[in-house]
């Protein structure tokens, strides 16, 4: 059941509101857009690259990586649905302040914006371990590159996802 609202509570929302409007009204309170490129750090530049190689190299600045074992993607082999892709990432790493992985970066080939993620870690984090779910546009590859805090590169190898369904493109 409801509890009626109090006479002084009404009266001091009503009183609020009034004076927000009044200061929309009178120009005090300024909207402002949003956009990630005025996001301090964020790598818009990446995210908007049409090409692998230009995503790659706008976030990591290298186009060719070695792989690891210690960087592991999981990700179904066909994918019913390409609007929804789960994906599992795992990197082994001791998490420590000396010794951690910084960021993890998300890339399917082809897709219309290849870099797909960009995490971030810090040691507080305690592991390196993210699940997710991608939008691919059709049968791809999807491979991960991982960072640690003292600027070494590592990959999974890449994995190929067949996407029966739909997807960024339909």
């Amino acid at each position: 059941m409801n509890k009626p609202i109090a006479r002084r509570q009404f009266l001091g929302a009503s009183l609020a509101t009034g004076a927000v409007a009044t200061a929309a009204g009178l120009g005090l309170l300024k909207t402002q857009m949003a956009f990630a490129d005025n996001v301090s750090g964020w790598p818009a530049k990446a995210f908007d690259a049409k090409l692998l190689k230009d995503a790659m190299s706008d976030s990591i600045g290298k186009t060719d990586v070695p792989v690891s074992s210690k960087v592991k993607l999981t990700a179904p082999t066909i994918a019913e649905n390409g609007g929804a892709v789960p994906v599992t990432i795992e990197v082994e790493s001791p998490m420590t302040a000396d010794d951690y992985i910084a960021a993890v970066y998300l890339f399917v080939d082809h897709n219309p914006t290849p870099l797909a993620s960009q995490f971030t870690f810090t040691p507080a984090s305690g592991q390196a371990y993210i699940q997710q779910r991608i939008k691919m546009a059709k049968t791809d590859n999807v491979r991960v590159v991982a960072k640690t805090n003292k600027g070494v590169l590592m990959a999974s190898a890449p994995r190929e996802v067949k996407v029966t369904i739909g997807g960024c493109g339909g």
